[in-house]
C-alpha cells in the first residue's frame, strides 16, 4: 500500500529530528532540496560571525589568534568533524578546498611508496577529482591516470596504484560499500583515498573502523558551512609520519613561528596545513558542524533513507508516464541522501520547479537531483515536492521558453 499525505503527517509528528528545522533560516514558502550542493544557513551563524568580526577581530585584533584560539581552529573543527565520520580527533583537519586537499593527498600518497605511480579512479567521477589527478600527471610524466567503470576498479588495483573514489556519486547518488572496497583495494596492495563530499553529514561513516587510508570532504554541502566553506582532510594515524604534503606552507612547519629559512614538516596532521586559516569561514563551518554534533548520525541516516524511499515511491506512483527514469539505486544501503531522475527535458522541468519554490538542481545531460537533508526537511515536504513535480509534468508547465535557456546551475 502506497503511503499518503496522512502517513507523511504522522511521520513528521513522530520525527525525533523535527526540532532541528527551527535551527535553520529558510525562506518562507520554499522547499529546499539542494542541500547536497549548498547547505542551508544555520540560525546561529550570523550572530557567531558578528561576534567574530566585532569582538574577536574588532576588539581583540591580532591577540585573538591566541585569546580566541584562532590558531587552533583547523584542528578544533577537524576534531569535531572526526566525530561525524568515525575518525579520531587527530586524524581530521580543516584546510583549503576539496580540490586542494585532493592535490595534497594524492601527491603525498604517490611519493610515499616506491613504484606507486598510477592514480586509479572511476569514469564519470566528479570532474574536479579527475582534473586534479590529470594535473598531477601533467606535472610528472611518470604518473598516469586510469579511469575505469566501477566494477573494474578493484581488479585493477595494486601496489602501483592510489585509488581515488567518491563515496556517494555526485550525479546518481550511488554509494560504495566503503569498508568492503577499502579492504579489497588494500588486500591488493593499493592505497585508497575517498572523497566524502556527498557523504559527510548525510550518511553514517566509520573511517577508522573501515581502515581507510585517506579522505577529503566538503564543508558547504550537508555540513552547512556556507558557500565556499573550508574543506577537511583525513589521514589515518599510521600514515601521518610518512606522508609529506607537496604544499610546504608555513602553517605546515614543525615550528611556524620560529621563522626558519628551511622547511621541516610538522610531525603530525598539521603538516597538511599550508597558509593562514580563514577564520571567518571556519567560524561559519563550526556552527554547522556543532548542529550535527547534537544529532544522532544513525537517526540522520535512517531519516535520510526514509525520505528518499518516499520520494522514489511517490514520484513513480504520481508521475508515471511522463518520461522519468530513476538513476539512483533503490536499496538504501546503496545510495546517499539525494535522488536523481532523468528526463529528456530535465533542465526545463527543474527550472519550472525552482520557479514554484521547489529548489533542486540539474546535471547534464538529463539528471534532476533532489537532495534530502534530514535536519531541516520533513516528510510532508517530500509530498509537496512530488505534487509540484506532478503538476508541472501533467500541465507541461516546463514547456515554456523562459525555462529553456541554460544558466549556471550549481
Amino acid at each position: 500500500m502506497i503511503p499518503d499525505l496522512q502517513d507523511a503527517q504522522r511521520l513528521d509528528a513522530e520525527d525525533p529530528l523535527a526540532p532541528f528545522r527551527d535551527r535553520f533560516d529558510l525562506p518562507p514558502g520554499v522547499l529546499y532540496l539542494d542541500g547536497n550542493s549548498l547547505g542551508a544557513l544555520p540560525s546561529a551563524t550570523p550572530a557567531r560571525l558578528a561576534e567574530v568580526m566585532r569582538q574577536e577581530w574588532g576588539q581583540g585584533l591580532i591577540r585573538s589568534w591566541n585569546t580566541a584560539d584562532w590558531i587552533g581552529a583547523p584542528q578544533r573543527v577537524g576534531g569535531k568533524i572526526a566525530r561525524l565520520i568515525g575518525a579520531q580527533a587527530d586524524e581530521v583537519i580543516v584546510a583549503d578546498s576539496t580540490s586542494v586537499n585532493l592535490f595534497k593527498l594524492l601527491s603525498a600518497g604517490l611519493t610515499a611508496a616506491p613504484g606507486r605511480r598510477v592514480i586509479l579512479s572511476e569514469t564519470g567521477n566528479f570532474p574536479t577529482d579527475l582534473y586534479i589527478a590529470q594535473g598531477i600527471a601533467a606535472m610528472d610524466p611518470s604518473v598516469s591516470v586510469r579511469a575505469l567503470p566501477r566494477d573494474e576498479i578493484i581488479a585493477a588495483a595494486g601496489p602501483e596504484t592510489i585509488v581515488m573514489l567518491t563515496h556517494v556519486h555526485y550525479k546518481t547518488g550511488q554509494r560504495y560499500d566503503l569498508r568492503a572496497v577499502t579492504q579489497a583495494v588494500q588486500a591488493r596492495g593499493g592505497m585508497i583515498l575517498w572523497d566524502l563530499s556527498h557523504s559527510a553529514g548525510a550518511v553514517a561513516l566509520e573511517l577508522s573502523a573501515a581502515g581507510v587510508d585517506l579522505a577529503v570532504g566538503c564543508g558547504y554541502k550537508y555540513l552547512n558551512g556556507g558557500p565556499g566553506a573550508p574543506a577537511f582532510l583525513y589521514v589515518a594515524r599510521r600514515h601521518q609520519a610518512t606522508l609529506r604534503s607537496p604544499l610546504s606552507g608555513w602553517m605546515g612547519h614543525a615550528a611556524p613561528f620560529a621563522f626558519s629559512d628551511d622547511y621541516a614538516p610538522a610531525p603530525d596532521l598539521k603538516r597538511f596545513l599550508c597558509g593562514t586559516p580563514p577564520i571567518l569561514s571556519l567560524a561559519a563551518l563550526e556552527c554547522g558542524v556543532d548542529l550535527f554534533l547534537e544529532a544522532d548520525m544513525t537517526a540522520v541516516t535512517e531519516k535520510s533513507q526514509r525520505l528518499c524511499d518516499l520520494f522514489i515511491t511517490w514520484v513513480e506512483a504520481h508521475c508515471a508516464g511522463h518520461g522519468l527514469t530513476l538513476l539512483t539505486p533503490r536499496h538504501p544501503a546503496a545510495r546517499g541522501s539525494h535522488v536523481s531522475f532523468a528526463h529528456p527535458d530535465g533542465y526545463a522541468v527543474m527550472q519550472a520547479l525552482i520557479a514554484r519554490g521547489v529548489i533542486g538542481d540539474f546535471r547534464d545531460p538529463d539528471a534532476m537531483r533532489f537532495g534530502f537533508t534530514p535536519l531541516y526537511l520533513g516528510y510532508v515536504d517530500v509530498w509537496r515536492a512530488v505534487q509540484a513535480l506532478k503538476d508541472i509534468l501533467t500541465s507541461r508547465a516546463w514547456d515554456d521558453p523562459r525555462y529553456a535557456a541554460r544558466a549556471a546551475v550549481t
